[in-house]
């Protein structure tokens, strides 16, 4: 489910966090195409090459860029392309999930330098942020004074119903003991950085349009098949959460049961129905969340429930281009990645099958994150917000 309300609270920004506008545009055109010379920078810009030539030296001087190889042509001096610096900054992040916490280190390229898992039967308060502390401290102790000074802040992914008050007393459920508690301050007070919270379908998306495939596409959207099944929206090369954080919602999606109950996606099109067939046939689900992950021993309960989902999902898609014509659909999910190909070409398969009477039917894509998506793109948040441009922050306020 993809209610994100994404709260923040800032204790200070290191290493001159808060870039101007034309320093964003430049360092996220990096991260999108990466390494280029100052001339494609201009036109892609559409700065002058004085102004991008500044800018360059000065993200440079503030070790956020590095020089690459001088590329010789056949006339005139080398160029000599610029590209992302991975040391220029470093952020935490910690998925908090109904079965594990998990916390990563990132660089500014997208590759985790280092993490840290913890499972659980219920996601206690206190195991999470003693789990949270220890973890900080013993990869911390790892760094160095250098690289500690680069990490911008902890984004923290989990649940809507962690993040809301309301729902969690209502339900009872394994996050009914969450009830009261601000996470972003515990976590902010424990690491002494800025920190941020989302739902984690929309971390996951922010994972895969920051670091993934998402880079190729302008407008798209995005499903992470996860113990419940969530997503997120696309626009204009950022994600975009709505007005109150709710865009993306696509775990809520309508659809109907056997006998025409009715029900949500998340009800139809997640990985708890795997768990269910698994206990039913008493096999341990603990084989699903178990690293590194091998589905193969369970290939005939796997093969059944990917086609299930695979049809409910193939629905959905087209509910979901009735409102925008998307330039396509990323399909992701927390299983290995041969399940991830084969979900997307079933989707496909049934996709060819559906009345498309007044759409655009649209490319269905394999995501590349997995597992640790909702880890990495909380970790992205941080860097999102103080380094790289938001194409949607005007939609959103509006």
């Amino acid at each position: 489910m993809s209610n994100s309300v994404v709260r923040t609270i800032s204790t200070g920004l290191s290493q001159k966090g808060v870039r101007n506008h034309n320093e964003r545009l430049l360092l996220s055109l990096l991260l999108r195409h990466g390494s280029l010379p100052a001339s494609d920078l201009s036109r892609r810009a559409g700065l002058s090459p004085p102004t991008v030539s500044a800018i360059l030296k000065r993200l440079e001087s503030d070790g956020l860029l590095e020089r690459g190889e001088p590329v010789r042509g056949k006339v005139g001096k080398p160029s000599l392309p610029m590209r992302l610096s991975p040391d220029g900054a470093l952020s935490w992040g910690l998925k908090i999930g109904r079965r594990s916490a998990e916390l990563v280190l990132i660089d500014l390229s997208g590759e985790t330098r280092a993490s840290r898992v913890v499972t659980y039967t219920r996601p206690d308060p206190g195991e999470v942020f003693a789990f949270l502390d220890n973890a900080t401290s013993a990869i911390s102790a790892g760094l160095t004074s250098a690289q500690l000074s680069r990490i911008c802040g902890i984004g923290v992914a989990a649940p809507f119903e962690l993040q809301d008050d309301r729902e969690t007393v209502r339900s009872g459920g394994p996050f009914k003991t969450w009830s009261g508690i601000d996470i972003v301050r515990r976590a902010s007070a424990l690491t002494g950085l800025p920190a941020s919270i989302a739902n984690d379908a929309t971390a996951a998306c922010q994972a895969e349009q920051v670091f993934g495939r998402g880079k190729e596409f302008r407008d798209y959207a995005y499903f992470f098949v996860g113990a419940y099944v969530g997503g997120g929206v696309v626009l204009n090369h950022s994600v975009y959460e709505g007005r109150l954080g709710n865009a993306g919602a696509l775990g809520s999606l309508p659809t109907m049961g056997p006998n025409g109950e009715s029900l949500q996606l998340v009800d139809t099109a997640s990985i708890h129905l795997l768990e269910k067939r698994l206990r039913e046939s008493d096999i341990s689900p603990s084989a699903l969340w178990a690293q590194p992950q091998d589905w193969s021993n369970i290939s005939r309960h796997v093969d059944t429930w990917l086609g299930q989902i695979a049809q409910e999902l193939a629905r959905a898609c087209l509910s979901i281009c009735a409102v925008i014509d998307f330039e396509a659909i990323l399909i992701d999910g927390a299983f290995p990645s041969e399940i991830r190909i084969e979900l997307a070409d079933r989707i496909r398969r049934y996709l060819a099958n559906q009345d498309t009477r007044g759409l655009i039917p649209p490319r269905i894509e394999v995501g590349t994150i997995g597992l640790g998506a909702r880890a990495v793109g909380a970790a992205s948040g941080p860097i999102s917000s103080q380094f790289l441009l938001d194409m949607n922050s005007g939609l959103a306020a509006g």
